[in-house]
């Protein structure tokens, strides 16, 4: 049907040009080269072309539709994911297709969800498995809540977001993909995410920390040059909130429980930086492996080089996705 015909975004995109906020690309430059070298000179390509950008498409298994799929392969998409490796389905084209967004309907489910290939990998490395308890502790706009419930049937999903407008927003989104029925498993909350170790202790089997950050795409294309100063200044405060925020995670978990921390910036204080601080202060958490998540999709993304703390996808030409920092950790006891 026409109303779902992707758009091409390389041709005929009607939408309005996006300016290009020259303060923040300076300021990504000064810091991005020195961190990074030739990774970023590449990424920098990719990120100032949203035109190349591609869009991924995951299906909602509470309103599947076969019609969908059949579409969607007959356009040259294909799987992100082998073939019963998982209950969720994503489809992901070499080509920058965009399928146009689903508007919100009360009372009625959308069959798909528009996003970044990459945002799953912080889902695909929590691995939630049937009954468990798990916390999505920054949860707006409700992409990553939705993808773990499309990979697994928890026994309780706390959304949480701590900003009003975009807790109405998450609040939409769920709604839009959770059935009625699942309205005592997924549940939302509108609190700072840094009391949940002070006032759920040792609750969660699971809680996924996909924190604030200096989100790189967004703040690229920041159309208010005076804001764009503020920005750069409050960037410098990220790490502790974030580390807060991790913390709080850790003290929520069970023992033997997981945390996976991640960001959508190639920052190396917000990602790495903000997991090793925390390593180095809590001995009874341990850095998970996720070579196995790198190898299985290594197709798909482009992994900057070995990062010691976790997974760092660069947006590269044919492969845009990212940018997407994902660790894991484990608390012992």
């Amino acid at each position: 049907p026409s109303k779902l015909s992707p758009v091409r975004l390389k041709q005929g995109n009607t939408r309005p040009r996006r300016q290009v906020c020259e303060r923040v690309l300076e300021h990504f430059d000064e810091l991005y080269y020195a961190e990074l070298g030739h990774v970023w000179a590449k990424a920098r390509e990719v990120l100032l072309q949203p035109q190349c950008w591609q869009y991924a498409v995951m299906l909602n298994r509470f309103r599947l539709s076969h019609k969908l799929q059949q579409q969607l392969q007959t356009l040259g998409y294909s799987s992100l994911l082998p073939e019963g490796s998982s209950s969720l389905q994503c489809f992901i084209h070499q080509e920058p297709l965009r399928f146009p967004s689903q508007h919100y309907r009360p009372g009625q489910l959308k069959q798909y969800y528009l996003l970044n290939a990459a945002s799953l990998l912080p889902v695909l490395a929590l691995g939630v498995k049937d009954d468990e308890t798990v916390l999505d502790m920054c949860s707006a706009p409700g992409g990553k809540a939705v993808a773990i419930l499309q990979s697994a049937s928890p026994g309780l999903l706390l959304c949480n977001e701590l900003d009003c407008q975009r807790w109405k927003w998450l609040a939409e989104t769920l709604e839009s993909f959770v059935p009625k029925d699942l309205s005592d498993v997924v549940r939302v909350s509108n609190l700072d995410g840094r009391l949940y170790g002070q006032i759920e202790l040792g609750v969660y089997d699971k809680v996924l920390v996909d924190a604030p950050c200096s989100n790189d795409r967004s703040w690229l294309f920041s159309s208010q040059p005076d804001r764009a100063a503020v920005r750069i200044q409050e960037r410098a405060t990220f790490p502790i909130l974030q580390e807060h925020l991790l913390r709080s995670a850790v003290a929520a978990l069970r023992p033997g429980g997981v945390v996976v921390y991640s960001t959508c910036t190639l920052s190396q204080a917000e990602n790495g930086g903000v997991v090793r601080s925390l390593l180095a202060s809590c001995p009874h958490v341990q850095l998970e492996d996720l070579g196995a998540l790198k190898d299985g999709l290594s197709q798909e993304f482009a992994f900057a080089q070995a990062d010691p703390h976790g997974l760092l996808v660069v947006p590269a030409h044919g492969r845009t996705w990212g940018p997407m920092f994902v660790a894991k950790l484990r608390k012992i006891h």
